[in-house]
């Protein structure tokens, strides 16, 4: 098992609020709440599930792991959050870099002998902390990469001609 993915995750991790701080901080509040698309998530939305996985699935997930006792499913249909629109998403932001600092200070606990402990997801089966450790990195980039693919939406759309340049981001075009 490469140990390196300890080097890897924590910088991932620690940068992730960093980004959607800058985003929240320096773009228009309403742009957030704009829907993609049907079906899809709005930049608040995956900043509201973000936060509560960091409330309720990946700290706790990785101290399990550690005990190597089994651990529940998250569902975030049925147990997350809905963002609370009247709320700038830059306290949004700011609650999740001061999750964000709490989890890090659990990542310190693990060590490369740790990542061979495993543990029985509720419905994926065993995993290992490796494993968890991956998926948090990847779950972090990738919905800030689908938040910012949501930003980009009205600006695509707007874009007249250059609109082809964009078709691997246009939301528009899946399935097309």
């Amino acid at each position: 098992m490469d140990t390196a993915i300890i080097h890897w995750v924590k910088p991932v991790l620690k940068a992730s609020p960093t980004r959607w701080l800058s985003l929240a901080y320096n773009l228009p509040p309403d742009l957030f709440s704009i829907p993609p698309a049907r079906d899809e998530w709005s930049a608040l939305e995956c900043l509201q599930h973000l936060v509560d996985t960091e409330r309720w699935v990946f700290p706790k997930r990785v101290l399990y792991l550690l005990d190597e006792q089994d651990f529940p499913a998250f569902d975030p249909d049925s147990q997350g959050s809905q963002p609370d629109i009247s709320l700038p998403p830059i306290k949004l932001a700011e609650e999740f870099e001061r999750l964000r600092l709490e989890s890090m200070q659990v990542l310190e606990k693990v060590t490369p002998s740790d990542l061979y402990k495993k543990a029985r997801h509720q419905e994926l089966g065993v995993v290992s902390l490796s494993e968890l450790l991956h998926e948090w990195a990847a779950h972090d980039l990738m919905h800030t990469v689908q938040a910012e693919q949501a930003l980009m939406q009205p600006f695509i759309s707007g874009s007249g001609p250059w609109q082809i340049y964009f078709s691997q981001h246009d939301i528009r075009l899946r399935g097309a």
